[in-house]
């Protein structure tokens, strides 16, 4: 008799190659995790991958677009890990914008996360008894990894600070709502957390240019995307009258002031 036909899944390995793209930064470990934010009253269970600094929570183990992320690299402390009533291995991250508390299924995975963490944010991997030889020998290799990368940043940072007289705007961070995105991808962001903003900024088509995606706040929403060309020190926004400005941050308060607030810049809360 004929088999029923499986829904196609998603290829792994086109997941890994998506999310690397998205978030521009190296998968060093993953696995389930229950995390509660400080302000939150529940855990909630994502799947969780920790990318240099980052952590990224996915809703499912498939998913290509993260739902939530949190910035580790200004970490202050990590408890030790604790079991819970349930048998689970908890343990909390103290940063300075608050708690961030992460929950695995077992002691051993509490504890392989609290190294990994460690090693990335504090440049050296914990002096932990209780991890076997192949996690240690894992978080060296992560350890490696990650002096290389801060390395390569430092010497962009270097070029960048080294170029003939930038305006000072342009020594200044992304703004909060750029996101390594594609358009589907910044709509669907826009339209499952409406209440996180409704202006994103990401790369252009070409890779060389910037876009704006935004979603407006009408009955049904209207969505609408903006050019925003490179040129020099400058940026250009393509409207019917072109509008330069210093920098990309000065691109997103342009469309903040002239919509009289209406467009808020997308942040995922953390």
């Amino acid at each position: 008799s004929e088999q029923p036909e499986e829904t196609p899944q998603p290829a792994p390995r086109r997941i890994f190659q998506e999310r690397q793209r998205i978030t521009g930064l190296p998968l060093y470990f993953q696995s389930y995790l229950s995390v509660r934010h400080s302000r939150c009253q529940e855990f909630r269970v994502y799947w969780t991958e920790l990318r240099g600094t980052m952590l990224f929570f996915y809703d499912d183990k498939k998913a290509l677009t993260y739902s939530q992320k949190s910035d580790i690299s200004a970490l202050i402390s990590a408890t030790n890990v604790y079991p819970d009533e349930n048998g689970s291995a908890q343990f909390i991250l103290m940063l300075s914008n608050g708690e961030l508390e992460l929950k695995a299924n077992d002691c051993e995975c509490g504890k392989e996360w609290r190294g990994f963490i460690l090693t990335v944010t504090k440049l050296s991997v914990p002096p932990d008894e209780s991890l076997l030889p192949g996690q240690l020998t894992r978080m060296h290799e992560v350890l490696e990894k990650e002096k290389k990368r801060r390395i390569t940043l430092n010497n962009c940072s270097s070029t960048s600070l080294n170029r003939k007289s930038p305006p000072s705007s342009t020594l200044t961070a992304m703004p909060a709502c750029f996101y390594a995105v594609s358009r589907q991808e910044a709509i669907q962001m826009l339209e499952k957390n409406p209440s996180c903003g409704n202006l994103i900024l990401r790369p252009g088509s070409d890779s060389k240019n910037y876009a704006i995606t935004i979603r407006h706040k009408l009955d049904p929403p209207c969505l609408k995307h903006y050019k925003v060309m490179s040129k020099g020190t400058s940026y250009i926004i393509e409207l019917e009258r072109w509008v330069i400005l210093p920098s990309l941050q000065d691109v997103v308060n342009y469309f903040v002031t002239e919509t009289r607030g209406s467009l808020k810049p997308f942040v995922i809360q953390t």
